[in-house]
C-alpha cells in the first residue's frame, strides 16, 4: 500500500466507471463479481463518482464491498456534479456516455455548499461513514470557483476529518499543475495524459507533483482501448483514433511482441517509471478483466523492451521507464 495524505492505495486500483453502465449495460452480479474478483486479486483501492451512472457505480461499490472490514480498503469520489431528480423520467442517459434511466439531471457546483452536498450525497449512495479520497471533478471551465471555493471546502473536510486526503481529477494537466502548485492538495488524477502513448504530464505536471510531494493516481492508461488492442476501429481518448496514432500503437505492439509482451503490460506498467505516480487505475466491467490486468501488472517485462521503444523513437530519452524485471 502506497500513502496518499492520510490515505493508502494499492499499486492497481479499480476503477469503477465501467459498473456504473459506462456505454453498455452491466448486471448486478457482473458488477459485484467484478468488485469480488479485485479483492481477491489484492486490489484495495476502488474509484468511483457521482457522474458515473448518475450514482450507480457509488451503490454498486458500496453494496459489494459493504461486508469487508472498512479499515482495508481506500475509497474515492468525486465533486463538482450534483444530481437533481427529473420527474418523470424519460428517455436514458447515453448522450452522457452511461446506459441508464435519465433520472437525474447533473448540475456543475463547485462552490463550498455544492462540496458538501455532494459528499453528503455520496456517502448515502455509498453506505459509509466517511470517504478516503475527494476529488474534484472535471473543474475545467470552473477553475476559478474550484480554487476559490470547492478547494478551501475540501480542506476544511481533511481538517475535521471527514475525508482523508483530498485532489482534482481531469484530463489536461494545466489546471491541475497549478492546484499542485498553489495549494495544498494531496494527490491529483490525470486521465490519459502519461501513458505510453501521451506524456504531455511529463512538462509540468509530474516534475511539479515531485518537487511538491503530491501523490499523482494514474487513470486512462490504455488512452480509452488502442493500447489495450491497436486496431482501425479502436478509440483513442473516446474518439476515432488518427492514423498517425494508430500506426505509434502498432509500432509499439511490435516491440512488445518481440520480447514476448503484451502491449497492454507495457502501457499498465510504464507509469511506475515515474516516482510521483502512486497507483493506475484500471477500467473494468467483469471478473475476467479485472484478473487480466492483474495478470498483466506483474508480468516481467525486461529492461531491453523500454530501451528498444526508446530505439524505436516511442519513447525519448528523457521519459522515465520502470526498472526492468
Amino acid at each position: 500500500m502506497r500513502k496518499v495524505g492520510n490515505a493508502f492505495v494499492s499499486e492497481l486500483g479499480f476503477g469503477a466507471a465501467a459498473i456504473g453502465n459506462l456505454f453498455s449495460p452491466v448486471s448486478e452480479e457482473t458488477a459485484a463479481a467484478a468488485v469480488d474478483a479485485a479483492w481477491e486479486a489484492g486490489i484495495r483501492y476502488y474509484d468511483t463518482a457521482p457522474h458515473y451512472g448518475l450514482g450507480l457505480s457509488e451503490r454498486r461499490i458500496g453494496a459489494a464491498l459493504a461486508t469487508r472490514p472498512r479499515a482495508t480498503f481506500a475509497v474515492s469520489t468525486k465533486a463538482g456534479r450534483l444530481l437533481e431528480p427529473i420527474s418523470p423520467v424519460r428517455g436514458d442517459d447515453l448522450s452522457n456516455g452511461f446506459a441508464v434511466p435519465a433520472a437525474f439531471r447533473r448540475v456543475w457546483d463547485f462552490s463550498a455548499d455544492g462540496v458538501r452536498r455532494s459528499i453528503e450525497e455520496s456517502l448515502l449512495r455509498l453506505g459509509m461513514d466517511r470517504i478516503d479520497i475527494v476529488y474534484l471533478h472535471d473543474p475545467d471551465d470552473y477553475a476559478v470557483p474550484a480554487l476559490e471555493e470547492a478547494y478551501p471546502a475540501l480542506e476544511r473536510l481533511r481538517a475535521e476529518g471527514v475525508v482523508a486526503a483530498i485532489g482534482v481529477g481531469m484530463n489536461r494537466t494545466g489546471l491541475l499543475t497549478r492546484f499542485v502548485r498553489d495549494t495544498d492538495v494531496d494527490v491529483v488524477m490525470p486521465a490519459g495524459r502519461y501513458t505510453l502513448l501521451d506524456h504531455s504530464a511529463l512538462g509540468d505536471l509530474l516534475p511539479a507533483a515531485s518537487e511538491r510531494g503530491v501523490s499523482v493516481v494514474v487513470g486512462g492508461v490504455f488512452n480509452s482501448g488502442l493500447l489495450a488492442d491497436p486496431q482501425p476501429d479502436a478509440t483513442y481518448d473516446y474518439a476515432p483514433v488518427p492514423e498517425e496514432i494508430l500506426a505509434r500503437a502498432l509500432r509499439m505492439k511490435d516491440v512488445c511482441a518481440r520480447h514476448g509482451v503484451p502491449l497492454r503490460a507495457a502501457a499498465l506498467r510504464f507509469p511506475f517509471g515515474h516516482p510521483a505516480v502512486a497507483s493506475v487505475l484500471i477500467g473494468a466491467r467483469s471478473a475476467a478483466e479485472v484478473h487480466d490486468a492483474a495478470t498483466l501488472l506483474r508480468r516481467p517485462i525486461p529492461g531491453s523492451l523500454w530501451s528498444d521503444l526508446r530505439t524505436a523513437g516511442s519513447l525519448s530519452a528523457s521519459v522515465p521507464v520502470p526498472d526492468g524485471d
